[in-house]
């Protein structure tokens, strides 16, 4: 398992982290995990606790677990629950054949016997998926990168780099406006107060991460996605380390192109600047104020006060 080459995309929630995640799909360099990489368990505790959810944290194992427990201790909740539970998956109509006793048949070789680390755990969560993946619109080969997403998991870098020190994170940061009010689209939304917390403390750690780790992660703007997608796509590959695509234009799934709304695969439901900048009128007078005010500091820092729909928004 020595020449696994690993990217992950980090995003805070309504972030467009789905949306990035579905235009490197169809990649002819990648293995794209079909659905959220939700590697995290319910052993990781740390003072970040309170703000996410274990299952988007990157993980740690007891020690002396064999490798069917070392499998079930990864929540991976939409695959499991795809698999599993087909009819109670939001994504039941997706094209995707794999029987899950292969896949773990394939964990359990990949990692051996105890003592097993982590670093081989991660590495044959991704392996065996594709393996076992039996209508994948190619076969695995050597050197192509798998590519996982899980929203902030940004915020552990350095322990994912200290586990795979060529790792390649990408970020992505939405300004807040937009962001939270594709989030009000959930059953629970956060109360602003808290979302607004969270965005300061999600991209600021992973700036600092950035500057911690230029050569694995690296912070990119939604923005410049729907603006100039050839442009963002092509550094996003060079940084990668995979050629650009015409693939990288739209958003797919299992190589098929999403040509309407990209949900069940995310909130945030088209990947243009229209879209982006439309959905910030739906917002009250009064959260747009209060948005402002929470994330001026780290918006300037990103340069959200010198684009031009949203300039307005901070020199209030």
């Amino acid at each position: 398992m020595s020449d696994f080459r690993l990217a992950m995309i980090s995003a805070g929630f309504e972030h467009g982290g789905n949306v990035t995640h579905r235009h490197f799909d169809g990649h002819p360099d990648l293995l794209v995990y079909p659905f959220e990489s939700q590697l995290g368990n319910r052993n990781f505790n740390d003072f970040l606790a309170s703000v996410e959810r274990v299952q988007y944290r990157y993980p740690e194992f007891p020690e002396g677990l064999t490798a069917v427990e070392l499998y079930e201790q990864i929540i991976d909740e939409e695959m499991k629950t795809f698999l599993r539970k087909r009819n109670g998956s939001k994504f039941k109509d997706a094209d995707l054949v794999m029987d899950e006793k292969n896949r773990i048949a394939e964990f359990a070789r990949l990692v051996g016997e105890p003592p097993i680390f982590r670093r081989q755990v991660v590495e044959a969560f991704f392996r065996s998926t594709f393996t076992a993946w039996e209508n994948y619109y190619t076969r695995p080969r050597p050197g192509m990168v798998h590519m996982g997403y899980s929203p902030a998991i940004g915020i552990d870098a350095d322990r994912m780099v200290r586990d795979f020190p060529d790792i390649r994170i990408l970020h992505i940061v939405r300004n807040p406006f937009s962001a939270y009010r594709d989030t009000k689209r959930r059953p629970f939304p956060q109360p602003l107060s808290k979302y607004l917390i969270t965005w300061n403390i999600y991209h600021s750690t992973v700036e600092m991460f950035a500057r911690m780790h230029p050569n694995n992660v690296r912070v990119l703007r939604y923005e410049d996605l729907v603006d100039d997608k050839r442009r963002f796509m092509t550094d996003a590959a060079a940084f990668i380390g995979v050629p650009f695509a015409e693939t990288m234009l739209y958003p797919s799934w299992n190589g098929v192109e999403i040509k309407e709304s990209i949900a069940p695969w995310g909130t945030v439901l088209k990947s243009t600047k229209d879209y982006n900048r439309a959905v910030i009128q739906e917002l009250s007078d009064a959260e747009r104020r209060q948005i402002a005010q929470g994330t001026a500091a780290l918006a300037r820092h990103f340069g959200y006060d010198r684009i031009d729909y949203l300039a307005e928004l901070y020199a209030q």
